[in-house]
């Protein structure tokens, strides 16, 4: 598609902003990407190592002990006990499977690709490189008699951190179901759940049993290891499901050279079967969570959902430029709520992504 039908990048707009941040005498807090700032865990690192010696051209499928390792961290993690290993594929990080899956699924005009009315703005992209009619909705109800070819959903949530419960994901299976429709669900919050879950399992995902039945046609499950894992930088992702449909994306991706490195690969190995450096991670952003929740709180902000994740979603009540300008003059720089959706014109997204030093000047700031 022509470069002029995308939307503009959304982060250039921030550049004003960012310049009145950075202009604190006490330096920028910068809250708005949500990019890792903490160590890659040092069993990921030596994973990278021991892989460094990679002559070869990696499979586009992944070797069929990372996939197995994907398939047992669904069922330990997930209660996706039914995921096969042959339908397991890593991919570039999970943005590049998100705005290319509609085209490695072969839609095109004429088609629709669903998503929610708040939401990462990548699903919108996707819909449109494939020449396909992007459309945000707040409801299922919304699509009327004519069903999307794919529908995305998220849980949980990018930028609102909102966690859809079992029986609701249910019912989203059983709609697409009965209308032929693809359901994508980008979980790649899941192991930041901030509820109280007394199974000690991670979000629920697309792929638990208790969703679908075991039965996972139509279905994939997206998931990145950026965020859990710190390896952002290493490009760390899979999308699991529906054999036949992982098949078709292997098969297209072949063709097209999307392979990811043979080292990130075995990384990815060493972090799914590692679930100490997870928990450890979790326990730093609870603690940064903490910190800047309670401030937020005092300083006037209303904190909706951000029930899971890496971000809080807030309002002052006034249009999210104005306030993304309010934390500037603080030395903060937060995402406005309108890169995500019109819903999202009265939020702004502030991450927990700064160093506990950083967390902690945002903290007094929004407090002086």
């Amino acid at each position: 598609m022509p470069v002029a039908d995308l939307p503009d990048f959304p982060w250039d707009t921030l550049a004003g902003a960012k310049a009145q941040a950075a202009a604190h005498p006490d330096g920028i807090v910068d809250l708005s990407v949500g990019t890792p700032v903490d160590p890659t865990p040092q069993v990921l690192q030596d994973a990278l190592v021991g892989a460094a010696n990679a002559p070869g051209y990696p499979q586009v499928w992944g070797t069929p002990d990372l996939r197995e390792a994907i398939a047992a961290w669904f069922q330990r993690r997930r209660n996706a006990a039914g995921v096969d290993p042959d339908g397991v594929m890593p991919v570039v990080g999970s943005k590049e499977l998100v705005a290319w899956l509609p085209t490695l699924l072969g839609l095109g005009p004429g088609d629709t690709v669903g998503f929610p009315e708040l939401a990462y703005p990548t699903y919108d992209v996707g819909a449109r490189l494939a020449g396909a009619t992007p459309k945000p909705a707040a409801s299922l109800l919304q699509y009327g008699p004519v069903a999307p070819k794919l529908l995305w959903i998220n849980s949980p949530a990018n930028p609102h951190g909102q966690v859809l419960p079992v029986d609701h994901l249910a019912k989203v299976v059983a709609w697409a179901r009965q209308r032929g429709v693809i359901v994508a669900s980008d979980e790649c919050y899941a192991e930041l759940d901030w509820r109280e879950e007394p199974d000690g399992l991670s979000t629920p995902s697309i792929l638990d049993d208790r969703v679908c039945g075991g039965d996972h046609e139509g279905l994939l499950a997206v998931y990145s290891l950026s965020k859990q894992s710190n390896l952002a930088g290493y490009r760390a992702a899979f999308v699991a499901g529906d054999t036949a449909l992982v098949q078709r994306l292997v098969q297209v991706r072949k063709h097209a050279g999307m392979i990811v490195p043979w080292p990130t690969q075995r990384v990815l190995k060493a972090a799914v079967q590692d679930d100490a450096h997870v928990a450890a991670q979790k326990k730093v952003y609870a603690v940064r969570r903490e910190e800047l929740k309670t401030a937020l709180v005092a300083a006037g902000w209303q904190i909706d959902h951000s029930d899971a994740g890496l971000y809080f979603w807030v309002t002052q009540g006034k249009p999210c430029r104005e306030s993304v300008d309010d934390l500037a003059a603080l030395g903060i720089l937060a995402a406005p709520g309108d890169f995500y959706g019109a819903a999202g014109a009265q939020h702004v997204r502030i991450a927990l992504t700064a160093t506990d030093e950083r967390i902690s000047a945002a903290a007094k700031r929004l407090n002086s």
